[in-house]
């Protein structure tokens, strides 16, 4: 957890790190929305402060009971169950603003975790563990770059378990004198076939649809883009939409 507590303390804005007071809040939205932990106890919010080696406030246990409370003046940062402490559902929003972790990078970090469980293949799994971490610590480039893989890697099994006799027929007719493959007889061989012309042999196999065809030719110009050195700012919501339109409409779709 230490690394991935230290990348979340790289999103808080410097105005807010000037009071040890402020990072409870923020410790207890790491471990309650990035962790998803149901609450916190004091306990949790001190191990953070020891974890990153920051000055501790000086009573952990009578802040979260004080902003607990309910005051005629202010709504209560905290909202105290039997588990512990979570934060109130503004407060926790206006948390979430000052780290621009906004609606859509959340529900696509939900999305991509939700899926874990259904990968059944471990390299799948590994890529898709740090797909998310890249993408929750807001590395757009490399969560693109990281998605891409899967979802290939993923059509190479795919088709090596269920559609390799109708792959083997289109790749047998290759006219492209780059590609020196004529039948594939392992995973390792789709390595072998540039990924534009992996998809053109998907489609005239009748594998994917044409849509999916069209979905995974725009998503390779984006990793391309993002796999080299460019001015080229590669926007949040274009990062949303090809991870979610890789998952949701490959990954998923194509069950090995």
């Amino acid at each position: 957890m230490k690394e991935k507590l230290e990348a979340f303390l790289l999103k808080i804005p410097e105005n807010q790190k000037t009071m040890s007071s402020k990072y409870i809040d923020y410790f207890t939205y790491f471990l309650t929305v990035i962790e998803e932990n149901l609450a916190v106890q004091p306990s949790d919010i001190d191990d953070c402060f020891s974890l990153t080696r920051i000055d501790k406030y000086s009573n952990i246990p009578s802040y979260l009971n004080r902003h607990s409370k309910k005051n005629s003046n202010k709504r209560p940062k905290y909202i105290k169950i039997k588990e512990g402490y979570q934060l109130e559902r503004n407060h926790q929003l206006e948390i979430q603003k000052s780290l621009h972790d906004g609606p859509a990078k959340l529900e696509t970090s939900y999305l991509l975790r939700s899926i874990l469980s259904k990968l059944t293949d471990n390299n799948e799994q590994l890529f898709l563990q740090e797909a998310i971490e890249c993408y929750e610590i807001w590395a757009k480039r490399a969560s693109i770059v990281l998605v891409w893989i899967l979802t290939i890697h993923h059509m190479y099994n795919y088709i090596y378990s269920n559609e390799l006799s109708a792959f083997n027929t289109v790749l047998a007719k290759n006219t492209d004198k780059r590609i020196k493959i004529i039948a594939i007889s392992k995973i390792d061989d789709f390595n072998e076939i540039p990924e534009g012309k992996f998809i053109d042999f998907m489609r005239s196999a009748k594998i994917i649809s044409n849509d999916v065809k069209k979905i995974l030719e725009t998503k390779l110009g984006i990793r391309n883009t993002s796999s080299h050195p460019s001015r080229i700012t590669i926007s949040e919501v274009k990062t949303n939409d090809l991870i979610i339109d890789l998952i949701d409409n490959v990954v998923i779709k194509y069950k090995i």
